[in-house]
């Protein structure tokens, strides 16, 4: 199962940073399970926001030149409050090294500008036919489906 944590791109500077909204609704499946009674987004879905929010600039920045940009590692991850639907997560990330196999982060998000969660985290870079050159016609599509939810979330990056 694959959630998308980013609902809306607010502001992306390639190779700088970016800023990200994940609005939380009750509506989403795993609130109703977290906790009963006291529905909250799970912390795990907070880092997820930030490590989707950093793969859209990653993305952006390598000008979609990779088909798969996954979390290679979190460190310093911090919660420091609870998200209850209703409520939106702020989400800001700030590029800290880029190369061709890996890119790191400093993450955080807020909720009515408070502390919510933060984290550094290292994004993996790669392709499909790195290791299987037939899996080249996959990385194609990957990528255009990518450029596509891009331009969803993103309208006015034409």
């Amino acid at each position: 199962m694959k959630f998308c944590l980013v609902d809306r791109i607010i502001e992306i500077i390639p190779g700088e940073s970016i800023a990200t909204l994940k609005n939380v609704s009750l509506a989403e499946e795993y609130l109703q399970d977290h906790f009963p009674g006291f529905s909250v987004l799970p912390g795990v879905m907070m880092v997820e926001a930030m490590v989707q929010s950093c793969a859209w600039l990653s993305r952006v920045t390598d000008q979609f030149r990779y088909s798969a940009v996954l979390l290679h590692q979190a460190k310093a991850v911090k919660f420091n409050s609870f998200l209850k639907p209703g409520r939106t997560l702020n989400v800001t990330a700030k590029m800290r090294k880029n190369d061709d196999h890996q890119v790191s982060f400093a993450a955080s998000g807020t909720v009515d500008g408070e502390s919510a969660v933060s984290a550094r985290l290292i994004l993996s870079k790669q392709n499909l036919s790195d290791r299987r050159p037939d899996m080249a016609a996959n990385d194609q599509r990957l990528i255009a489906a990518m450029k596509e939810q891009y331009a969803q979330m993103r309208p006015s990056a034409g």
